[in-house]
Formats: structure tokens, C-alpha cells, sequence
């Protein structure tokens, strides 16, 4: 167990609250067994945690690292996944212990779901997916790859949400049906305490109740 070093990438907010998930996942390893990553931090240490830049973990000399992105920056996030898969870095898969998952649920690696996240029924997830405290999905929804929800959103039945998309914090998007979904496309961003009640384009920022396009 000694040869495990374990990273959090994004020495952050979010990375912070993703820590103790990650030490929740790994009770028998040490302290200096997980450290946080973080290229462009002058901090050396983080809640009693190392801070390092992404060649001093390479350099450790643990056999096997793991690591999981705690950013919510979708782009960035695919950067650095490219970036670790590069030096064959193994992806994590964070999960709180109370996430409620029902049946015919399929997410991609590299997901971080935090505390209170509920997914029900016959939904399928993308690649490094982050859906932060007290989101749900509800049933029969297709949701992409690096698409991140911030806390509290409330992703309704029959939904398909695209790659890159950003869901702001307590955003509520109205259900769709079987033959007509309601879809946020590739891109696009749902500010905070938006209610979405019909599809949103790729790219386009939508705010308000109802949601409406940004105007820059």
C-alpha cells in the first residue's frame, strides 16, 4: 500500500471539498500518501497536505498514482487529462459514500460526484463528469463528456446535456419527453438559478426565469 500516491489536481475551493472524498475512498493509506497538484500555486501545503507541481509528482517514486481533476473549467480539465495520460497516470473516480445511484445508471471515468448527489434511473454519463453537492439527474437522461453541474442543480427527466456544457449553481432544467428531449448543447452555460424550460444552443449562455440568452 506504501507504492500508492494519490493527487488532487486543482489546489483549490473545489479541490478542498474533494479531498476528503478521495481519503474516504483509501482509509488504510497515510497522509503523505495524497497530495494536491497545482502548477500554478506558490502554496507548499494545503489542510495539512503537500502541494506540488505536476513534475514533482511525476518524480515521486511510487509504481502507481492516481489522480482526479478538481476543476471546474471543462477545457482545462480535458487539457489535463491529456496531459496525464501522457505519463500513463491512472484517472480516479471520486464518489461520496451517501451518493444515491438507482438502477441502469452508466458514467464514464474520472467522475467526481460529491455529497448528496442522487442519479435515479436509466441514465448514461459521459467522461469526467462533475456534479457538485445536492445535484440530482432524473431518469432517462444522456449526459456528455467534461460536462460539470455546480451545486444544487436539478437535471429533470428526459434531458440530454452535451460535452463541455456548465450547469451554474441551483439551475433547474425542466423536463423533456421521450420523443422530444429537451437538450443543452455542446458548450453551452446555464447561470446560476436559471430555469431552462426549453432547449439551449451550443454555446449560448442562458440566465434568468425563464432562462433567456445572455445579451454581451
Amino acid at each position: 500500500m506504501n507504492d500508492i500516491y494519490i493527487g488532487v489536481y486543482g489546489a483549490s475551493g473545489f479541490g478542498k471539498e474533494v479531498m476528503p472524498l478521495v481519503r474516504q475512498q483509501f482509509p488504510h493509506l497515510a497522509t503523505e500518501q495524497f497530495v494536491f497538484i497545482d502548477d500554478s500555486n506558490n502554496i507548499q501545503q494545503l489542510n495539512g497536505y503537500k502541494v506540488l507541481s505536476f513534475d514533482q509528482f511525476i518524480q515521486h517514486k511510487a509504481s502507481i498514482k492516481k489522480v482526479t481533476i478538481a476543476i471546474a473549467n471543462s477545457k482545462v480539465r480535458e487539457e489535463l487529462i491529456e496531459k496525464l495520460n501522457t505519463e500513463s497516470i491512472q484517472h480516479l473516480d471520486v464518489k461520496a459514500e451517501n451518493v444515491i445511484r438507482l438502477d441502469d445508471v452508466m458514467i464514464g471515468k474520472g467522475s467526481i460526484l460529491c455529497p448528496f448527489v442522487c442519479l435515479t434511473s436509466n441514465i448514461k454519463i459521459g467522461k469526467f463528469f462533475h456534479a457538485n453537492i445536492y445535484s440530482y439527474i432524473a431518469h432517462d437522461c444522456i449526459i456528455g463528456d467534461y460536462v460539470t453541474f455546480a451545486p444544487g442543480v436539478k437535471c429533470n427527466g428526459n434531458i440530454i446535456i452535451e460535452d463541455h456544457a456548465y450547469i451554474g449553481t441551483g439551475a433547474v432544467i425542466k423536463q423533456g419527453t421521450p420523443d422530444k428531449p429537451l437538450v443543452i448543447g455542446k458548450g453551452a452555460v446555464v447561470g446560476m438559478g436559471a430555469v431552462v424550460t426549453k432547449s439551449v444552443p451550443a454555446g449560448v449562455t442562458v440566465i434568468g426565469n425563464p432562462a433567456r440568452p445572455l445579451v454581451r
